[in-house]
């Protein structure tokens, strides 16, 4: 397929236990249940499973187009290969002698590999250079495919911002002077781009860098600023950030080093950079909803340890109860877990430092074995050894990875 805007003429287009088994299976289970977000204006490749035609295409058809490949986020896979994502026919036109066929398509719905649905919002785009530039000078561009003489389907053009066909037609101009029918082919590959930014559930860890994945951490960020900087494609402020000026910059490179146009930093791009994709630490780390409950679980536990010791809320004991060595060294450790916990909970919720993460990750679990060695000697209840052993299974997936970097 080919890609062309209104304005000047188009190119052609790149469109495009605690061992080994426990650990992995706590990590995928850690991943499984936190939700990991994936960008407003990521761009993800498919392929249409049927062809898109102008002369037999009606308003409001939908389409399926399979995800080419598997789409992670940072440290997990979020939309493996074989997903679909459907498209929704929103205005169509036939040729006439005239005048080329006209579609333009919207995407609404995201069908995982294992038939869970989330809904999504996503217009076409071009990883063309030249077209790509003139897409992204108006973001809320209509983008229409159009039949052309010559081409293979189809040319993709940004109609601007108008909602009535008849302006849309008008923007298109000459371009469609050339009265051919929208024709694409079944496995023609096309570009989604999100429009709003979708929360999905993490299906496992990464092996490894793999091509597709999506880097979205900070101190990512930051890093490929400062090498598109130093190869003069970006000048914005060096601050981390996913901004505008910085997808332009990341496509810009990506189509002048023969990659994806996309905008994404993506794994091809960030190993075209030098960038230092494995850190330089390896290990687990808890989703943000995960870190909070063991925060909340660990206050619980100081609380009833707190009643079971007959004590007030401001630390006064009764004055006639005989106390022991243990039960003391208990409440200590668990208020110590407690406060590490939500400063544990602090750290990777605000993100920035993967490194770091995983380094408080480990520490948190050198508090928890003070809790393991001072609950063996304290008198406590069954619901308090219940409840630690809770926490101590949350903690699974970082304290067997941190045993075994």
């Amino acid at each position: 397929m080919r890609v062309m805007q209104s304005s000047r003429p188009s190119r052609r287009p790149r469109l495009i236990g605690r061992g080994i088994a426990a650990a992995l299976l706590a990590a995928q289970s850690a991943s499984a249940q936190g939700r990991i977000m994936l960008p407003a204006g990521s761009v993800i490749m498919v392929r249409t499973t049927a062809p898109l035609q102008s002369d037999v295409a009606r308003n409001g058809q939908s389409f399926e187009t399979s995800v080419d490949e598997s789409v992670g986020v940072d440290e997990y896979t979020i939309v493996p290969a074989g997903s679909r994502i459907r498209g929704v026919i929103t205005l169509v036109r036939p040729a006439t002698r005239q005048q080329s066929g006209v579609i333009e398509v919207a995407f609404d719905r995201l069908t995982l590999s294992d038939g869970s649905v989330v809904p999504i919002t996503g217009k076409l785009t071009s990883t063309d250079t030249v077209e790509r530039r003139q897409i992204d000078t108006d973001p809320n561009a209509r983008v229409v495919l159009i039949g052309e003489r010559g081409g293979i389907g189809a040319a993709i053009a940004g109609a601007g911002a108008s909602r009535t066909p008849n302006n849309i037609f008008a923007a298109l101009g000459n371009m469609l002077s050339e009265g051919r029918d929208v024709n694409v082919p079944a496995g023609t590959p096309l570009a989604v781009k999100l429009e709003t930014a979708v929360a999905l559930r993490g299906r496992g860890r990464l092996r490894g860098n793999e091509a597709s994945t999506i880097y979205t951490a900070a101190e990512r960020i930051r890093a490929a600023q400062e090498a598109l900087a130093r190869q003069s494609y970006y000048r914005g402020p060096i601050n981390g950030q996913l901004t505008d000026a910085t997808r332009r910059a990341l496509f810009e490179y990506q189509v002048d080093k023969g990659i994806d146009g996309t905008g994404n930093l993506d794994g091809r791009t960030a190993r075209a950079l030098g960038l230092n994709l494995a850190g330089s630490l390896g290990g687990a780390m808890l989703t943000a909803d995960q870190a909070s409950a063991v925060r909340r679980d660990a206050q619980s536990l100081v609380a009833r340890h707190r009643s079971e010791l007959g004590a007030s809320a401001v630390g006064q004991l009764g004055a006639g109860r005989a106390y022991a060595q243990s039960d003391l060294e208990l409440w200590f450790a668990l208020s110590a877990m407690a406060d590490n916990a939500s400063v544990y909970e602090q750290i990777v919720r605000n993100g920035g430092n993967r490194d770091a993460a995983v380094l408080a990750g480990r520490a948190l679990v050198s508090t928890a074995r003070r809790v393991d060695t001072a609950i063996q000697g304290a008198r406590t209840s069954s619901q308090l050894q219940s409840g630690w052993s809770g926490i101590r299974q949350q903690l699974t997936a970082i304290e067997s990875s941190s045993t075994s970097n």
